[in-house]
């Protein structure tokens, strides 16, 4: 099975990941992790850190002449803002992270809680699914991520567009969205959020487009295709909600409103989508825990972030006494840069299931299990 950890501190060393999994004989191209690491970095409203680190991956194993050996593979990215052991601990917790909790759970300190729980260790979770997208590129199976909400702001999903139109609006917005019209409406919001001592969350949507029938499965809970990609994408920092195709709004509509029917087409029969085809796809491309060969739709809901310039009322932990939160350097807004981040863990739990279902020893056998369902697939 296809799987990730990760390690490291905010301010220590370096961050690692290591897959597990990653099938032999691929060719890895580390400048496509890296302009997605770069991409992490990037977007209006983020703060002085993205200023200082400078995130390149280095593949420390599982990799001869730059081929995948089939084995585990280290990937690192060094921290340049590597301070850690000169860092004073937090005696005053901030609202909306996990000092206090973290801090009574391990009967420790919030420094160790805040290090970890810190949103840098998703430059790592970038990196992983920036490898694992390599194996789908080999498959004509394309993913964008782009901002769809930024506070009270709502933008467009450009939804009569190709993915690579989508990808040329998003690449000329500051903030990763599909209207980069409003590049100076959003800067000012940023601002004048800022300036007020506030930050900004948002929504992220994700779109794979090319999948083929059948990732995933209905045959057991815990590896039911949407449920791990909920699991992914909520335990990234700051997310509180995830939906797959009309999601909450599929409740308050009838069956009939909500059900995509399905069509035949035999101009398709070559595609991904076997040549059944749906006039909508509210399903957001799964059911019943599987791919059913339309594109896979997926959004996220990311609250402000918790560290604020001005300060919510909390307390001294040793003193008990009433206080105004600590503060450590952060962003205003990171929406951009969790697009990013959920694009790429989505990317990797797509890769997961891909492996699955056609193997995981050689990307040559893959190709031959993929093309022999295909043939297999078009005889129903």
């Amino acid at each position: 099975m296809l799987q990730y950890h990760t390690a490291g501190e905010s301010h220590g060393k370096t961050l690692l990941a290591l897959v597990d999994g990653f099938p032999a004989g691929l060719t890895i191209d580390t400048d496509l992790i890296d302009q997605e690491l770069a991409r992490r970095q990037g977007g209006y409203g983020r703060g002085g850190r993205q200023r200082i680190e400078t995130d390149k991956v280095e593949v420390l194993t599982g990799i001869w002449q730059g081929v995948t050996l089939g084995s585990p593979i280290a990937l690192q990215v060094v921290n340049r803002d590597y301070k850690l052991e000169k860092m004073k601990d937090l005696t005053r917790p901030r609202p909306g992270h996990g000092d206090l909790t973290g801090a009574i759970k391990h009967l420790g300190s919030i420094r160790a809680i805040l290090e970890r729980a810190s949103a840098r260790e998703t430059a790592v979770r970038v990196a992983a699914g920036a490898l694992a997208r390599q194996i789908l590129a080999l498959f004509d199976i394309q993913i964008l991520g782009y901002v769809t909400e930024l506070g009270d702001m709502k933008f467009s999903t450009a939804d009569d567009s190709s993915l690579e139109e989508k990808r040329a609006l998003r690449q000329e917005s500051n903030l990763y969205c599909l209207e980069p019209q409003k590049n100076e409406a959003i800067k000012k919001y940023i601002d004048e959020t800022g300036k007020g001592g506030d930050t900004l969350g948002g929504i992220v949507e994700v779109r794979v487009e090319g999948l083929p029938f059948g990732l995933g499965t209905h045959a057991q809970w815990d590896r039911k295709l949407d449920g791990k990609l909920a699991q992914a994408v909520m335990a990234i920092q700051a997310f509180k909600g995830v939906e797959i195709g009309l999601g909450f709004e599929a409740a308050r509509r009838k069956g009939s409103e909500v059900h995509d029917p399905i069509h035949f087409d035999p101009t398709q029969k070559n595609s991904p989508n076997l040549g059944y085809v749906r006039p909508s796809n509210n399903a957001g491309g799964l059911e019943a825990g599987m791919t059913n060969g339309q594109p896979l739709v997926i959004r996220a809901a990311k609250k402000p972030i918790s560290t604020l310039r001005k300060p919510l009322e909390s307390i001294n932990l040793e003193t008990k006494e009433a206080e105004g939160a600590n503060y450590e350097r952060s962003d205003v807004c990171a929406i951009s840069a969790a697009s990013v981040i959920v694009e790429n863990v989505v990317a990797f739990e797509v890769a997961t299931a891909f492996v699955e279902k056609f193997g995981s020893d050689s990307i040559q056998e893959m190709k031959e299990r993929f093309d022999l369902f295909h043939k297999m697939a078009q005889k129903r």
